[in-house]
């Protein structure tokens, strides 16, 4: 069976109502490696209707038959590890070292710590003569992206199945492969019928579909902040909820007490991570100004020292990024830099020197940047440093805060006490101290642009629920 050409709808593998497809194509050798079917506004319609069939008696199951159903999930993902990580490589091209450290466990990660969750979350409590009782939302639609696509499907799909929630995915048609491999997962694994459907297609069409669709109650989106507005605007019509995880510009405060070396370089890798398509990446490295010579130095040699190339290399850690048109955008964000004034430490436009093939950026450093370059302000999503100074704290804290984004920042210091106070004034959804291990189980969204709501843990799951009171429950004797 050839799941590219088919979609997921109520517990089956169907054929799309038309005929167009698209190719994917492999970022590291300009190659195509599938055709994927492309879905129209009447498969959306059909998947919304076997998700609204399904609705009534899978939100009426027990906590406890759900923590059974995302146990198998985990079961059957664990199954498909190695098949993912090689999918991922081929598709958005990532390093596989990368995908199987990263992208393939974050998912696992997920799903470990809904089942913890779910075991112990309370949908139901008393306040006073009332009961209150948090119920599954209904049909919700499921949009995610192609930079962590594993990841933002699983933060999704996971919590939405804890709370007893129907719904319907549109994964992203740049990196859609991983998608049907997780489809596979979930039918595998026993999802009841048209609990979980996927359609693919682009977000012009599909998404459109889903976000103004009458019968979906909420839609969760990851992705741009200009999509991320006109799927709040088509969702407004039939006023569902909108959770968004949109852009970011996430800015890393190294304070003049923290070790220079291991914050600038631990910095830029971070910055690089995943060739820098992530919304989360600290992307404005402020220094200190008397610190800002010796803070090029060591940038300047570690980004020499990034190995960029094949991805199926596994000491590559720089892969390409994931499209011609995404290369065009990044080199045309570098080329800005450099007409602005800003001093180019490393990198620059065009290839890495020995890579002619595949949309590769070079690992590219702009010194002395001002907050009025564009550069400092537009989210660049691929391996571009800026690297900010300023003169006191109160001034870094003013700087890093005045973005349009708000979704992480960065706080580096030898002194915790101190670093605490810089990280409580970050107006941002996620405030790492240190370069902290990932953590599950901390809520992961934005302030301002950067969008709406919280994913991860019983914060995720919140996102999916009703809040019903019932008034005189437990009248007072």
């Amino acid at each position: 069976m050839d799941f590219t050409k088919l979609f997921y709808i109520d517990g089956k593998w169907v054929d799309p109502v038309g005929t167009t497809q698209i190719q994917v194509v492999n970022p590291a050798t300009e190659n195509s490696i599938a055709d994927v079917a492309l879905g129209a506004e009447e498969d959306i319609d059909r998947a919304v209707k076997a998700a609204r069939r399904a609705f009534s008696n899978y939100s009426a199951t027990s906590p406890e038959q759900r923590v059974r159903l995302l146990e198998r999930i985990l079961e059957a993902y664990q199954e498909h590890v190695e098949e993912l990580a090689q999918t991922l490589t081929s598709e958005m091209g990532a390093p596989i070292s990368f995908a199987r450290q990263a992208q393939v466990p974050l998912g696992m990660a997920h799903l470990r710590k809904m089942i913890e969750v779910l075991r112990s979350y309370e949908f139901e409590y008393a306040k006073g003569s009332s009961l209150i009782v948090e119920e599954a939302i209904g049909v919700c639609g499921l949009i995610t992206p192609w930079n962590w696509p594993i990841n933002q499907i699983m933060c999704k799909v996971v919590p939405a199945l804890a709370a007893g929630c129907t719904m319907v995915l549109k994964p992203s048609e740049v990196a859609p492969l991983n998608a049907i491999i997780l489809a596979r997962i979930f039918d595998q694994a026993g999802v009841p019928e048209g609990v979980f459907n996927m359609v693919q297609g682009e977000g012009a069409i599909v998404g459109e579909a889903i976000s103004s669709h009458p019968d979906i109650d909420m839609v969760s989106f990851t992705g741009s902040t200009r999509a991320g507005v006109l799927i709040a605007k088509s969702a407004a019509n039939t006023v569902k909820r909108v959770h968004q995880e949109l852009g970011g510009k996430s800015a890393n405060i190294i304070l003049p007490d923290a070790d220079l070396k291991t914050a600038v370089t631990r910095g830029l890798h971070g910055c690089y991570r995943n060739a820098g398509q992530t919304c989360t990446a600290p992307t404005r490295m402020y220094v200190h100004r008397s610190q800002l010579s010796d803070v090029i130095k060591i940038a300047q040699k570690a980004a020499e020292q990034i190995t960029v190339g094949d991805p199926t290399n596994e000491m590559v850690e720089l892969g390409p990024l994931v499209s011609d048109v995404h290369y065009q955008k990044v080199q045309a964000m570098i080329k800005r830099g450099c007409d602005e004034g800003a001093e180019l430490v490393s990198g620059g436009p065009g290839r890495p020197e020995g890579l002619e093939q595949g949309y590769f950026a070079q690992p590219t450093i702009f010194a002395r940047v001002t907050s009025d370059m564009t550069i400092a302000q537009e989210e660049i999503f691929g391996p571009v440093l800026s690297i900010l100074s300023y003169d006191n704290e109160e001034e870094v804290i003013s700087l890093a805060n005045s973005s349009n984004y708000g979704l992480a920042a960065y706080v580096q210091s030898s002194n915790l006490k101190r670093a605490r106070n810089v990280a409580r004034r970050m107006r941002a959804g996620s405030v790492q101290i240190n370069y902290p291990p990932f953590d599950a189980g901390s809520p992961f969204g934005g302030y301002k642009q950067s969008g709406n709501g919280r994913e991860y843990a019983e914060f995720g799951l919140a996102e999916y629920l009703e809040v019903k009171g019932l008034v005189g429950y437990a009248p007072a004797e």
